[in-house]
């Protein structure tokens, strides 16, 4: 007990001299209020949050909800009722529906969509947002960028939404993907820019370079438009990554830019005009770095320079590591790609380079891209030489360059001369096309030459 008395002694003591400390400092404080040790930064909460309700999407709504468009896709399938129709062909006709989004980009009816939205169509259907119905014509596609270009006629001018500078936007940036999710008609979701130059298959022969974005993208908004807070296009929706099959975070677009330069090319040309740096190469990492021995991490590293390439004529050589290109940085190799996409042979493009340390720039003249790829199939193949016809003893063929396919790989379909596509004969990569893309659904028989000159034949379906 007496213990306790001291203790509590103590610390009476000691609340007295705090209190007296704390007592002779507010004064001092009070008096000179320069002299507070700690200072106070003051946060106006109110007006941060002023700030986020500012940003009005009624208007950017308004704007694009009425020239965002419903697509519906009726196909013509047939099942194979016996083992003659399994493999000859044939069947009892089944149609199928699909349906995506499209956008009016122009008052006259011309309207961007996916290529996968109106793929192996017998039939389009357009309803606007006032419930009009129309048929659609398809006036072009293109598979490697997954942009198609339909049209439809009214007798008045129809909304549309203007394009925007796709190259412009920036990380964080508000957008509205407006489309027509689950058959949901008329749907606007908000979100920000989360990324640019997406590839979503890295290691495939198709680089992609998409706009990456959170606002809310599901079957059916595939087609649809990507809007500033302006009401401007500056992508369309495409693609979401999904263990489910519905959104979880995160969608993404084609660039504006690059979906404007595709439906410009279909208009003008029948197809799309790709131009051709002439390099192989990579994007960098640490470890990439390192193994290559450059001391870049960012940029894309030449590996090497293509014969006869504008590449090659402005001087670029094995090793180089590219950084920038018209003024924009590259910092992986899906940002380079990107910009390619919007430009065309004979353009020119500057690039800022180091070589070894050194930095350089080179004016590189694009040249035409002389290969297709069969999407369905995952093969490229390109325009072949006399002297590659010669090895093989044939007179005509297109050369398979790339195989994004294991079971067409383990086969030996690399490196081999196409000859025959249906029985058709095939001389150049426009042959090849023409008769891949008129089959109608149906199944494709390709006859080779493979790299030993064995011919051999294989029949999709």
């Amino acid at each position: 007990m007496k213990r306790f008395f001291s203790t509590l002694g103590i610390s009476a003591i000691t609340a007295v001299t705090s209190l007296a400390v704390y007592d002779h400092y507010q004064e001092k404080n009070q008096s000179n209020p320069t002299a507070s040790p700690v200072p106070m930064v003051q946060t106006n909460f109110s007006s941060i949050n002023s700030e986020v309700l500012d940003t009005d999407f009624t208007l950017a709504a308004e704007k694009t909800v009425h020239a965002v468009v419903h697509v519906k896709n009726t196909s013509i399938s047939r099942q194979p009722g016996n083992m003659m129709e399994l493999f000859f062909g044939g069947g009892t006709p089944r149609a199928m529906v699909g349906t995506g989004s499209g956008v009016i980009i122009s008052p006259d009816g011309y309207i961007i969509s996916n290529n996968h939205v109106i793929e192996r169509a017998t039939n389009l259907e357009v309803t606007l947002n006032d419930n009009r119905i129309y048929t659609a014509e398809v006036i072009g596609t293109d598979p490697k960028t997954d942009i198609a270009l339909l049209k439809i006629e009214s007798d008045d001018p129809l909304p549309y939404i203007p394009f925007a500078d796709s190259d412009a936007v920036k990380i964080g940036q508000w957008v509205l993907a407006v489309g027509n999710p689950f058959n949901l008609t008329s749907t606007v979701t908000a979100g920000i820019i989360s990324a640019k130059a997406r590839d979503l298959n890295e290691f495939d022969n198709n680089p992609q370079s998409f706009i990456q974005t959170d606002a809310a993208v599901n079957r059916g908004n595939s087609g649809g438009a990507l809007v500033n807070t302006n009401g401007e296009l500056v992508g369309i929706n495409t693609a979401i990554t999904s263990e489910t099959g519905s959104y979880v975070g995160y969608s993404f677009a084609v660039p504006s830019n690059t979906a404007r330069k595709v439906i410009e090319d279909l208009l003008e040309y029948g197809n799309v005009q790709r131009g051709f740096l002439g390099i192989q190469g990579s994007g960098l990492d640490a470890k990439r770095a390192q193994m290559l021995g450059v001391d870049d991490t960012q940029g894309v590293y030449v590996a090497s320079v293509e014969a006869d390439s504008g590449a090659e004529q402005a001087g670029l050589k094995e090793g180089d590591v590219i950084k920038n290109i018209d003024g924009i940085s590259i910092y992986k190799f899906s940002d380079l790609t990107g910009y390619l996409n919007a430009k065309r042979p004979n353009d020119i493009v500057s690039l800022t380079l180091n070589r070894k340390g050194e930095e350089m720039t080179k004016d590189v003249v694009l040249r035409k891209i002389d290969t297709y790829t069969i999407a369905d199939l995952g093969l490229t193949v390109k325009n072949t030489s006399k002297m590659q016809r010669e090895k093989r003893s044939v007179d005509h063929g297109v050369i398979v360059t790339n195989v994004n396919n294991s079971e067409l790989l383990s086969i030996g379909l690399e490196g081999a001369i196409i000859t025959h596509v249906n029985d058709v004969a095939v001389n150049t990569i426009d042959d090849l096309k023409n008769t891949v893309e008129n089959k109608f659904g149906g199944p494709m028989k390709l006859t080779f030459y493979d790299r030993n000159g064995e011919k051999s034949s294989i029949l999709f379906r």
